[in-house]
């Protein structure tokens, strides 16, 4: 934050695509929890591609939440931030491991949130971003409208072993059940031609899983740390314009400084 202001302004380099004005969803988040907010100019950073299945909204509606918050002296919970930035989100998929931080489970029904986290075992996260952009709607497009009870129950079994295999710790086997998905990565394959071939490499060099990232179209891979580097050589082979960062699980979430 900057300065006081007749009219709200953020100060940013992200492109022209990204409003500078109250348009912003990060002003539109904080005006909507806290409508009296006096205007400031701001300025924004960010290193979350867009259009790439990261998740890069979720981060400016939670942004908002704290915005609005500290402004307009909240003391808002991390349960009240979760549930907020859900109901606005329309699920807690991103929004609350973005405020939790780690492994989160997360469920919204009944308009409540239920979560649980939990610490993500240790390993490198390869990002493969590639430089196209893939709209999460023309990625939703593709996504049946409805699926068959056997169908659904085979996908929650498979999900269900991948939470189990995290939570005993148990990466080979969390990643064997993320790249069985059935819920959507059988649907979104076709807009994601790369996935098959950087799981190809991924198995061949010994990572635990390689999957979508969101809507897509970026590709995350699980790799042991002794493994990143051959990981990040091959991939970086590939016939593809793309970006290779090697991450990692950030524990605390949200933070203030």
């Amino acid at each position: 934050m900057l300065e006081s202001a007749q009219e709200w302004q953020i100060k940013h380099s992200l492109g022209a695509d990204i409003p500078s004005d109250e348009t912003n969803l990060l002003i539109q988040t904080a005006l909507k929890i806290a409508p009296d907010l006096a205007p400031k100019v701001l300025r924004m950073t960010s290193d979350i591609p867009l259009a790439r299945g990261l998740g890069s909204s979720s981060s400016v509606i939670v942004g908002g939440i704290e915005l609005a918050n500290r402004l307009g002296n909240l003391n808002l919970s991390q349960k009240e931030k979760v549930q907020i930035a859900t109901e606005i989100e329309g699920h807690p998929d991103n929004v609350a491991p973005a405020i939790c931080g780690d492994f989160v489970v997360a469920s919204y029904v009944d308009d409540e949130v239920y979560s649980v986290k939990h610490h993500f075992p240790l390993c490198d996260v390869i990002a493969y971003i590639p430089d196209d952009q893939l709209l999460t709607s023309e990625s939703r497009s593709v996504l049946p409208t409805s699926m068959p009870y056997k169908e659904a129950v085979k996908a929650s079994s498979i999900a269900n072993v991948m939470i189990a295999a995290i939570l005993n710790g148990n990466l080979p086997l969390a990643g064997l059940m993320m790249e069985k998905d059935r819920w959507h990565e059988a649907y979104r394959k076709k807009l994601v031609p790369h996935l098959d071939h950087i799981r190809s490499i991924s198995r061949n060099i010994g990572a635990y899983g390689a999957f979508l990232s969101g809507a897509g179209p970026t590709v995350l891979i699980l790799s042991p740390e002794e493994k990143t580097d051959q990981m990040v050589q091959e991939l970086g082979k590939l016939p593809i314009s793309a970006s290779i960062n090697v991450l990692s699980i950030d524990q605390e979430g949200i933070q203030v400084f």
